[in-house]
C-alpha cells in the first residue's frame, strides 16, 4: 500500500535516514550514564569511563539545513517568478486591451467624422440647389411681373381710324420717328378718305404693276423698304401702313407733318 503524502512534507532522503540514526546513537549514549549491562549488582559506571564511539551526524545536520534553505529559496525564487510573470501577462493582456480600445475608439472617431463630413457635404449641396431653385423661381416670378406690369401699362387701342393713328403714334416714338396726328389724319383723309382697304388702280403706279394701297397709300417696294420692325407685314393693316409712310416721309422729307400732297 503506498505511503499518503501530507502537504508540506516530503518523503525521507537518505540524508534525513543518516541523520536519524545519528541521533539514535546520541540516544544510546546517553543511557550509558546510568548503567552498564554485566555489572555486580550496585556498581555503577560513569559514562565518560566508558570508551567514546565517534559519532558523525552533525556535518550531514548542517547539510540538511542548508538544502533546506537552498529549497525554500529556490521555492521563493520560483514563487517570485510566477508572480512575476503572471503580473507581465496581466500588463501584456491589459495593454492589448486597451490598445484594442483606443484602436476601436480612433475607428469609430473616423465612421463618426466621415459621416458627419457626408451629412455636412449632403446639406451643403442641398442648400445650394435650394438656393439655385429659389433664385429660378424669382427670377422666373419677376419676368412674370414685369411682363404683366408691362401688360398692364400697355394701352389697348380701338380698331377704328382713331385708335388707329394713336397705336401709330406710339410705335413712331419708340422708334425715334417723327409725327403729328394731325399729320398723319390730314394725309390719310386726302389718300384714302380712311379705307384701310383702298387701292389705285388707275394712276402710275398701276400702270407700272404696283398700285398704291392702304390709308396712306403705300406701294409694296416703299412698304417693305420703310417696314417698322414690331408691326405686320400686311401692307393693308391699318398700323404697319402708317407706320412704314411715316417712316418713308420722315426720310425723304424730315416727317409726315411736312407732307401736304401726293409724295
Amino acid at each position: 500500500m503506498p505511503v499518503p503524502r501530507i502537504p508540506g512534507y516530503s518523503r525521507l532522503t537518505k540524508t534525513h535516514k543518516f541523520s536519524a540514526a545519528g541521533i539514535a546513537a546520541a540516544g544510546a549514549a546517553a543511557l550509558a550514564f546510568a548503567v552498564v549491562p554485566g555489572q555486580s549488582e550496585g556498581h555503577t559506571t560513569a559514562a565518560k569511563e566508558l570508551p567514546a564511539k565517534p559519532v558523525a551526524w552533525s556535518k550531514q545536520v548542517v547539510d540538511h539545513e542548508a538544502q533546506h534553505e537552498s529549497l525554500v529559496h529556490q521555492s521563493e525564487l520560483a514563487t517570485q517568478q510566477a508572480k512575476e510573470e503572471a503580473a507581465k501577462k496581466k500588463a501584456a493582456e491589459e495593454a492589448a486591451k486597451k490598445k484594442a480600445a483606443e484602436e476601436a475608439a480612433a475607428k469609430k472617431a473616423a465612421e463618426e467624422a466621415a459621416k458627419k463630413k457626408a451629412a455636412e457635404e449632403a446639406a451643403a449641396k442641398k442648400a445650394a440647389e435650394e438656393k439655385a431653385a429659389k433664385e429660378k423661381a424669382d427670377k422666373e416670378r419677376a419676368a412674370k411681373e414685369a411682363a404683366s406690369r408691362a401688360a398692364a401699362r400697355k394701352p389697348v387701342y380701338a380698331n377704328n381710324l382713331d385708335g388707329w393713328i394713336k397705336e401709330s403714334l406710339a410705335i413712331m416714338k419708340e422708334k425715334g420717328i417723327p409725327g403729328s396726328y394731325n399729320g398723319i389724319y390730314r394725309n390719310l383723309m386726302r389718300e384714302s378718305s380712311g379705307n384701310p382697304r383702298a387701292i389705285n388702280l388707275w394712276d402710275i403706279n398701276a400702270q407700272n404693276g404696283i398700285p398704291s394701297k392702304g390709308l396712306l397709300q403705300v406701294i409694296d417696294p416703299t412698304f417693305k423698304a420703310y417696314h417698322v420692325e414690331g408691326t405686320s407685314w400686311d401692307i393693308y393693316d391699318p398700323v404697319a401702313n402708317i407706320t412704314a409712310a411715316c417712316n418713308y416721309a420722315w426720310h425723304r422729307y424730315g416727317s409726315m407733318d411736312n407732307v401736304n400732297g401726293p409724295y
